[in-house]
């Protein structure tokens, strides 16, 4: 944990110090209410898709249509989003950085309505996978600005609870593509998989219609040299229209500064992400945690619960829907606890308890499974759907909650769309990876059964050890402050001394102002 930075910033302070809270703030409440159809949306289309393929796969009518697929074939199915996904990042930044956040989840979103039309309309298996990709190809556009923007506009005593709410939203997705396909699986033809197929595109709709209502980011706005519009932002929803206020012009200064010194040191170019040693470690545990965030056991859950079900004895589809609504239910309630309470525990803690758990349950799993399977143990088996459900808090605490947090927080705004981007590079592959090798290593007859789980016990202990080694704590601090989290500290400094300056700046006029009054009247 050496080499990283920490200041007195000035502006924390004084936004922890304010005392009325956001709901009782007229412009602040708007903002965050449109928030949630604009952008918290957006990780929906991803908890739809994770559980489309879960749930359809029980649907007779879906495995019919496409020939039962098994192996790769079904492998693919299921992997053609995030390889659309890897197909459509490098170009992120582009969009991003130079038409601004909305416009990017603008871009992202009417992608997927297409790819969603596509998917519902699918005539055989290659035309579904091409929709599939062309989802994938959308997705991270919206992710990657849409996190972005949602940090960015937050007031900073609320941020992280916001950028974590923002990952929540996946189990509403989830919930309602696992209900959807549960009730139209009664339908005796196609409809009762097209029908949940074109419901995904339903977040992307809100996206389209509503994300222009939001403000710009502000640090957009300055980084284009809009310095007006940025500022009155900043004052209409951080100070509820009050131009003249202390905090609105500390805060300005912290980002003009920050994002000048920035833009000083970078080229804002993909090999600037790895020229110093802060930005080296900055890829690697982006990286890190977008592998880990599909790794560590989570897509085997998500995508193939009816083979895991299947292997220890729960065969009926009927019981495995429920069993697969209710785990979504229970991953919601668990998600939106732990963003709730993220401002409580350092992001270190959260991390650790996340993975150390995990690993804990994924063994008891693991024997358990072996007990149900090669034992033939009822009770065993049982127990099994119980460390299935008790995953999901385990998982929440840190990945789920603190992803997005996070990596808002370890980028700076120069480096922050290109790093969600290699975050989201790393994890579509490690999904790509795990939704082809999971379905082959779980069969009992081609691979080799419960005993795959094993080699998920074993992954997740070296994820345990590289976390505790290389992630920093990046709690109870502005984005501007964290901006020089592993560099130079004269930087950091250069950004708190334009926000003091800024406020001795308003003192000193302020008094001036006073004084004159002052004279005026005694003169009368």
């Amino acid at each position: 944990m050496v080499g990283v930075v920490q200041t007195d910033n000035i502006v924390h302070r004084m936004a922890m110090g304010d005392k009325i809270p956001w709901y009782k703030k007229n412009n602040l409440r708007y903002l965050y209410f449109m928030l949630f159809p604009c952008l918290m949306g957006i990780e929906m289309t991803s908890g739809f898709d994770s559980q489309i393929i879960n749930a359809v796969q029980l649907v007779p009518a879906w495995t019919n249509y496409f020939g039962h697929p098994t192996g790769g074939y079904k492998g693919i199915l299921a992997s053609a989003l995030p390889l659309g996904a890897v197909i459509g990042l490098p170009f992120i930044p582009l969009l991003n950085d130079n038409l601004g956040r909305r416009w990017c989840v603008m871009f992202g979103s009417i992608t997927m309505i297409i790819g969603s039309l596509i998917q519902g309309f699918a005539v055989n298996g290659a035309m579904y996978i091409v929709s599939r990709l062309i989802i994938g190809f959308g997705l991270p556009y919206a992710i990657v600005a849409g996190s972005s923007l949602i940090g960015e506009l937050a007031y900073p005593k609320e941020r992280a609870i916001l950028t974590s709410l923002f990952n929540a939203a996946y189990f509403v997705g989830a919930i309602v593509a696992s209900a959807a396909t549960y009730g139209t699986q009664q339908i005796p033809s196609d409809w009762s998989w097209r029908v949940p197929s074109l419901l995904q595109m339903s977040p992307s709709l809100l996206q389209v219609a509503l994300v222009m209502f939001l403000p710009e980011s502000p640090r957009f706005l300055i980084s284009k040299e809009r310095y007006e519009e940025a500022f009155q932002v900043l004052y209409t929803y951080h100070a509820e229209g009050d131009a003249d206020s202390e905090f609105a012009k500390a805060e300005m200064a912290e980002i003009k500064t920050t994002i000048s010194i920035e833009m000083e040191h970078s080229k804002k170019s993909w090999l600037d992400m790895l020229s110093t040693p802060g930005n080296r470690r900055r890829v690697i545990v982006g990286s890190l945690l977008g592998i880990m965030s599909q790794l560590s056991g989570n897509v085997v859950i998500s995508y193939y619960l009816g083979d895991i079900l299947n292997l220890i004895g729960f065969t009926d589809p009927n019981f495995q829907a429920k069993y697969n609504i209710g785990n979504q239910c229970l991953g919601l309630v668990c998600a939106v606890s732990t963003a709730l309470l993220v401002m409580k525990f350092k992001r270190r803690t959260m991390f650790l308890t996340s993975i150390f758990s995990i690993l804990f349950i994924y063994v008891a799993w693991t024997i358990s499974a072996a007990e149900a399977i090669v034992a033939g143990s009822q009770a065993a088996g049982k127990l099994c759907l119980f460390w299935i459900y008790i995953y999901q808090p385990a998982y929440n605490i840190g990945f789920n909650a603190l992803t997005y947090t996070y990596l808002v927080e370890i980028f700076p705004y120069a480096m922050r769309a290109r790093g969600i981007s290699i975050f989201q590079f790393f994890g579509k592959c490690a999904q790509f990876f795990g939704t082809n090798v999971n379905p082959v290593g779980l069969d009992p007859v081609t691979g080799i059964g419960w005993k795959f789980l094993i080699v998920y016990c074993g992954w997740i202990a070296i994820e345990a050890v590289l976390m505790w080694w290389l992630w920093p704590e990046t709690s109870n601090r502005t984005l501007e402050e964290l901006a020089f989290l592993f560099e130079d500290e004269s930087r950091a400094n250069a950004a708190t001394e334009a926000v003091e300056k800024e406020i001795h700046h308003d003192v000193k006029h302020h008094e001036e102002a006073n004084g004159s009054e002052t004279n005026s009247k005694d003169l009368v």
